[in-house]
Parts: structure tokens; C-alpha cells; sequence
């Protein structure tokens, strides 16, 4: 039997690894695994050699494909940007970018980024005088952190005022997630990594009272609350495949994701700015940011401040950030972005549990009562609150 196909094989792949040495490791099993599908072709007397070539070529190209995937993780999205000062990637210049009006994003891969007992100290949201763009898990110094989902590291740095320690890893799926406050690093920038795979070791470095890990993830620079895509609970994505679309305000992308008709955004203040710009700039009113922020009209606004601004789809100016809102499964219900109460009367009100929710807290902000929610839930007064679980509240 004629082997020589099988040793032209075997050179491509040599010279593929040759070439990508210092990730070897990352695609051995899938060749050993071509090399064996090789095989069984080669032995097979059945099949003619013109046959077992065109096999051969299309398994080389899906490895190729795979491989192309790690070493330019969401090419197709972030346009070749792979800067590695910013958190942001298009902080610097979003010109030149084509941002899409979709994008699907497969979560099914994601691993908890810590070995240990679950136990989330600090929600996504604003917090105190600054918006905090992640969540806070806790671990002790020295823990081993763990990549969320495979891909390519894109920034080792350090900040002493802000993450300390921390990693930037982008995913071929579109997502970035950001790891900070680490004690040391594993890794180096551009080194490939699967899920679950070691990346860092716990700390408390830059702008942290104590040891633990923030966890942020980002699409195209923007940070959601991880808490929307995955039940940190049970350790797995709310859904295998998120599809996020751009906001269009006045007829026009604005570059900021979501899955929902409706946004619960938020504004950092600025130098100059005042609570009437801020509410002309929102499509709202100054009574209704007072009201959302427990201000009042005279109140003095602060440099950095996050004021809480809701908008519809179809508001005329760009918010600075957004809060996403993934779809859920068809037989699920629609929640309210950010569980802000609707006020129709044709579709039942549901509200997603969060930190430190409570029934009595729940009743009192949806107008309704403790037993009223047990009712509607199937649930007792002394049921415990799952995270992320949505509640009927009407």
C-alpha cells in the first residue's frame, strides 16, 4: 500500500508545530487525532488515494481553522485591534472600526474562574463614588485562578490605584474578560490558554481592603455584569449562546451591545456638567435623576460620580455605559432590564434576584405584597433566594 500520503501528512503537521513551538501543546491532541483518523483512511483498501487525499486536505484545514481561531481570537469583530495598554482596546481611536449590528457569543465553554466555594462579595453596579464594572469573588492570597473560557492573552499589567495585578485575556467567542487584584501571574502576554487552564494566583494588590478576585467581562469594550450571561451558583452560562445587537439611537449604531429593547444605563460625571445637561443629553428630566440617584436639585455633582440615567431604544444621545440584558430561553419570560418595575398591565412583571435581595424588599418596590409573591412563585416566606433567579411580581 502506498504510504506516501501519509508521510506528506505527517511533514505538514511537523512544520506547523516547528513554526508554533511555543504552542504545542495546545494542538497536540487534535493532531494525534488527525493522525489516527489518517490512519484508519490509509488501511482502509476500499478507499482510493485520490479519496484519502481530499480527507486528509479537509481535516488539515479544520485544524488550520481552529489554530487560526487561538492565535486571532474574534479577528473578525475587533478588526486586528490587539492593544495591550488599555483595558478598552478602542480606547484610543474608534474610528476606524466597523462595529457589527450583531453578534452571537457561545458561553457554553465557561469554567468558574476559582477552585473553591463560591462567594460573590461585591455585585456589578455603581458603588460608592465610581462604577464598579465587575464582580467581586472571594479568595485568599495565593489561590489559583483559572481562564473563564480558551483564548489568547492580550495585557499583563499592573495599576496601583486601580486592578493591581492584573490579565486581559480575549476569546475567540468575542468576549474579553479581565482579571484583577492578583498576587502574581502565570502566564505571559500573548501565550494561548484553555479554560480552566492556572492563569494567575490570588492577591490584594492596587485598589482593594482585601483579598479577593474582580471579574469583569467585556464585548468590544464594554462591560456587562457577568452575573446576565452566567449563574455563578450552579458554575454555568444562563444559555449556550447569547445573540447581542448594537443600540441604534437616531438611526445609527452607537457601539454599545445589548439583547434588550430596553437599557438601564449609566453616566460618569464630567467636568462642567450639570443635572439639567445630564437629563437633556438622556431624554429625561432633572426630578427623574434625583429620583433614580436619591439627590436632590441643588445637589453638587461630583467629578467621576455615576448617575443612574434610564433610556428607551430610541433616545437621541450616546450613554457612556450599559447594563446588558440577555434574552432567555423561549419558554422563559422577558425580565425588565436592571428589574425596573414596567407598568403594563398585559404581560406579568418579573424581577432577577440579586445580592441581598429580600421578599419584603421585592414587595415593597413592585407594589405588592409578601404573599402575594409566594403565591405567584409557589414559594414560603422562608424560601431561600437563588441568585439570578427570576421572581413573578404581578
Amino acid at each position: 500500500m502506498d504510504r506516501r500520503p501519509l508521510l506528506f501528512c505527517c511533514l505538514i503537521f511537523n512544520s506547523i508545530l516547528n513554526m508554533k513551538g511555543q504552542h504545542k501543546e495546545v494542538f497536540q491532541t487534535k493532531v494525534n487525532a488527525l493522525d489516527k483518523h489518517v490512519s484508519v483512511i490509509m488501511a482502509d483498501r476500499g478507499v482510493t488515494k485520490s479519496m484519502a487525499l481530499e480527507k486528509i486536505a479537509e481535516m488539515e484545514e479544520l485544524l488550520l481553522e481552529e489554530e487560526e481561531d487561538y492565535f486571532y481570537p474574534a479577528d473578525e469583530l475587533y478588526g486586528s485591534n490587539w492593544d495591550t495598554r488599555w483595558v478598552d482596546p478602542f480606547r484610543s481611536d474608534t474610528s476606524r472600526i466597523v462595529f457589527p449590528d450583531s453578534c452571537k457569543i457561545d458561553c457554553s465553554s465557561f469554567v468558574i474562574p476559582i477552585n473553591k466555594t463560591l462567594k460573590i462579595t461585591s455585585p456589578y453596579g455603581p458603588r460608592r463614588r465610581r462604577m464598579h464594572r465587575g464582580i467581586d469573588l472571594k479568595l485568599q492570597i495565593g489561590d489559583t485562578v483559572c481562564a473563564a473560557f480558551s483564548g489568547k492573552v492580550r495585557i499583563r499589567n499592573t495599576e496601583r490605584r486601580g486592578y493591581g495585578k492584573y490579565l486581559v485575556i480575549r476569546h475567540p467567542n468575542g468576549l474579553e474578560t479581565v482579571y484583577g487584584h492578583l498576587s502574581d501571574w502565570l502566564v505571559e502576554v500573548n501565550d494561548i490558554v484553555r479554560a480552566g487552564e492556572p492563569i494567575a494566583l490570588g492577591g490584594n494588590t492596587g485598589r482593594s481592603t482585601g483579598s479577593h478576585l474582580h471579574f469583569e467581562t467585556r464585548l468590544l469594550g464594554q462591560a456587562f455584569d457577568p452575573m446576565e450571561i452566567i449563574d455563578f451558583e450552579n458554575g454555568v452560562p444562563h444559555k449556550d449562546l447569547f445573540v447581542f445587537h448594537n443600540v441604534r439611537i437616531n438611526q445609527r449604531n452607537s457601539n454599545l451591545y445589548t439583547s434588550s429593547e430596553q437599557q438601564v444605563v449609566y453616566h460618569q460625571v464630567k467636568s462642567g456638567e450639570t443635572l439639567g445637561a445630564i437629563a437633556r443629553r438622556y431624554g429625561t428630566t432633572i426630578d427623574e435623576l434625583c429620583r433614580l440617584n436619591g439627590l436632590k436639585t441643588t445637589s453638587r455633582l461630583r467629578v467621576g460620580q455615576s448617575l443612574r440615567c434610564s433610556i428607551s431604544k430610541t433616545n437621541t444621545q450616546q450613554p457612556s455605559t450599559l447594563a446588558f440584558t440577555p434574552p432567555t430561553a423561549s419558554a422563559a419570560p422577558t425580565l425588565p432590564a436592571e428589574n425596573t418595575p414596567e407598568t403594563s398591565s398585559l404581560s406579568p412583571i418579573y424581577h432577577r434576584i440579586k445580592s441581598g435581595d429580600t421578599l419584603s424588599g421585592i414587595a415593597k418596590k413592585y407594589g405588592t405584597t409578601v404573599g402575594k409573591l409566594c403565591e405567584l412563585n409557589a414559594i414560603t416566606k422562608t424560601t431561600v433566594l437563588r441568585l439570578g433567579r427570576p421572581i413573578r411580581c404581578s
